[in-house]
């Protein structure tokens, strides 16, 4: 492949051509850790660039994997373990932040990051409310259709993304759906490259609408006597509060205490109650719902259910966001607990407790020295069902890892009819499971799609 090397660094020049092992090392990794072996990776500042870079790709036979802020957790942004793959980096895609505030819309480059694109909307008094623990690109973000802790109100990056410039794999640069907020004149193939992950094309970038930022937010943290009132909770707050309820999420005791163990400075939200389980809801609103206000309804609403035997032990309301601080800690303090195998599942939202329930059964039965550390989007159904392998066991055993989401997953689609694949994407990390998991008809379907965007020689890394 030297040939294709000098190729490349003729068309973007040395400094934007990595051969260096020890870099390609960091670009052989995401959020949970290694992956794969890139022959080099790119950076293309423009979409031209990226274009005449899959044109170097088809003609020399080799595979081109887009890659963003590298904070996926599917091992969609890595080569894999051949070393002949080329890796594009997308973070030079960046260029100015163009704000129409009248239009609530940003026009940017796909490897702005989340948090470059918030504190430019700031200035105008909107936001993308997509909350997440990492700052992803804005081109991640479309490629895996992200979703967070608001999805309850807000939705997934589906629900955001107006417009997008992507790059087809024979080179063609096409611009799908327009800055307008409704449009029926043609089909909208931009969702052909949501969710995608890379398969149907490169997105270099894209108009993202914006949202009112809140001038009121509070949180409450709720510890109940037992995680299947869960559900009741969440549809009393909805019957409550309408679209103030901008977040509800299910936190397990044990990933609690991984995020109070591992992150300094962090306090125990129920230092005098020992809840099996806590929920953790958030109240956003206006000038008309001010914090007081909203304080004040979330205690009343809570009042009910800490009546003697009610489900509610004890609630903690907060306007500081020290709630967020502990649950976006979360992540991290399990990973410091040991060898983390993640499942991120989503179920109907009235089976979310009893699928987690079952799992954790199912869990401690065939694997005893796990442990389940488990929290998740109770208001949308999704859940990420962590088991760690604990660190004074040493290495994890080989194969236990996919033993165990084997059993999950197999779990969580065929009783439940869930995904194995909630909001990650499904990624080298998951294709196999999504070729025993998803219908042959879809998977056929689906194959031909990714064939007529693909070009003919496959120029994506496919799932």
């Amino acid at each position: 492949m030297e040939p294709l090397i000098t190729a490349l660094t003729a068309l973007l020049g040395p400094k934007h051509v990595i051969v260096d092992p020890h870099d390609l090392a960091g670009l052989a990794r995401d959020g949970r850790g290694a992956f794969g072996r890139p022959l080099c990776a790119v950076r293309p500042a423009t979409a031209a660039l990226v274009a005449c870079v899959l044109q170097l790709c088809r003609d020399f036979g080799a595979v081109a994997v887009p890659r963003g802020a590298g904070t996926g957790l599917s091992g969609g942004g890595c080569a894999d373990d051949s070393g002949s793959q080329i890796v594009i980096l997308t973070d030079g895609l960046g260029g100015a932040i163009a704000i129409n505030a009248a239009n609530r819309t940003a026009t940017i480059g796909a490897g702005v990051r989340l948090s470059a694109l918030n504190a430019a909307a700031r200035d105008h008094g909107l936001f993308l409310p997509i909350d997440l623990g990492a700052d992803p690109s804005i081109g991640g973000m479309i490629a895996t259709n992200t979703g967070g802790a608001r999805l309850l109100l807000h939705g997934d990056m589906r629900r955001h993304v107006r417009a997008i410039e992507v790059v087809l794999g024979d080179s063609d640069i096409v611009q799908l759906g327009s800055p307008l907020w409704k449009d029926n004149s043609a089909l909208d193939l931009k969702q052909m490259f949501i969710g995608a992950g890379g398969a149907t094309g490169i997105v270099t970038g894209a108009t993202i609408s914006l949202t009112p930022l809140p001038r009121h937010q509070v949180t409450a943290m709720l510890a109940l006597a037992d995680a299947r009132s869960a559900v009741d909770l969440l549809l009393s707050a909805e019957r409550q509060f309408g679209t103030l309820l901008t977040a509800f999420e299910g936190l397990s005791m044990s990933a609690v205490e991984a995020a109070l163990d591992h992150v300094p400075g962090l306090t125990p939200p129920f230092p005098h109650a020992q809840p099996g389980y806590i929920a953790m809801l958030e109240l956003s609103g206006n000038a008309v719902c001010d914090t007081a206000t909203l304080e004040n309804a979330l205690a009343e609403w809570c009042a009910p259910f800490m009546q003697a035997e009610g489900p509610v032990l004890d609630a903690v309301v907060d306007s500081g966001g020290r709630h967020w601080a502990i649950r976006h800690a979360i992540p991290e303090g399990i990973r410091h607990r040991g060898s983390v195998i993640a499942c991120d599942i989503a179920v109907r939202r009235g089976d979310i407790m009893t699928c987690r329930a079952h799992l954790s059964t199912e869990a401690a039965a065939r694997w005893p020295d796990l442990a389940v550390h488990d929290f998740g989007h109770v208001g949308d159904g999704g859940l990420h069902f962590n088991l760690v392998w604990p660190h004074r066991l040493g290495s994890i055993p080989p194969g236990l890892a996919e033993a165990v989401r084997t059993c999950v997953f197999d779990i969580v689609v065929r009783h439940y009819g869930g995904s194995f694949s909630a909001e990650h994407g499904v990624g080298p990390r998951n294709i196999d499971h999504y070729r025993r998991l998803t219908p042959a008809a879809t998977q056929r379907l689906s194959a031909r799609i990714v064939e007529q965007f693909s070009a003919a020689n496959a120029t994506f890394k496919q799932g």
